[in-house]
């Protein structure tokens, strides 16, 4: 386990460093930290109405961070888990949660430890392990270096348009 930082304090370092990945490929966004079970009026207001009974769920575990970016005409929901340990199944089970609740785009999974092999193995032979309900969305898995800013994204990182 990562001993320098706790979990919350990497909230605001990963959130900034997040904003510098998305500033390149979109018009907008918006992210905040939702680890508090506060959700601002901005990310309430992007919702589609009759699907704010998600916030009914959320009042227990909310994603760590929450937002959207906007390309074009519509707005996409991120969803971000934040582990100070190495990535387990479980992780992924709960951030693919978020991402059907909020029926996002991009769902994050960063983790400070180096993804582990058999998450990565188990990655090729499940093939829905790290798809999302829609073909379009992704979910992928981030080891973040803090001390130095490095990043992998696994499969690779999804706001780069190919």
């Amino acid at each position: 386990m990562n001993q320098n930082k706790t979990e919350q304090e990497l909230y605001p370092h990963i959130k900034n460093w997040l904003e510098e990945q998305l500033k390149p490929y979109f018009d907008s966004f918006h992210l905040e930290i939702t680890a508090n079970k506060k959700f601002s009026d901005v990310l309430k207001g992007q919702i589609k109405q009759g699907r704010d009974i998600i916030f009914s769920f959320l009042k227990e575990a909310p994603p760590d961070i929450t937002g959207f970016v906007r390309g074009g005409f519509q707005s996409e929901f991120v969803v971000v888990e934040i582990k100070n340990k190495k990535i387990k199944l479980d992780d992924i089970y709960q951030i693919k949660k978020y991402a059907d609740l909020f029926d996002a785009k991009y769902a994050i999974l960063v983790s400070t430890e180096e993804i582990p092999e058999e998450i990565i193995r188990l990655s090729k032979i499940v093939f829905n392990l790290l798809h999302l309900s829609h073909y379009s969305k992704r979910l992928v898995l981030v080891y973040f270096n803090h001390t130095t800013g490095n990043s992998l994204w696994l499969p690779d990182n999804p706001f780069i348009k190919k």
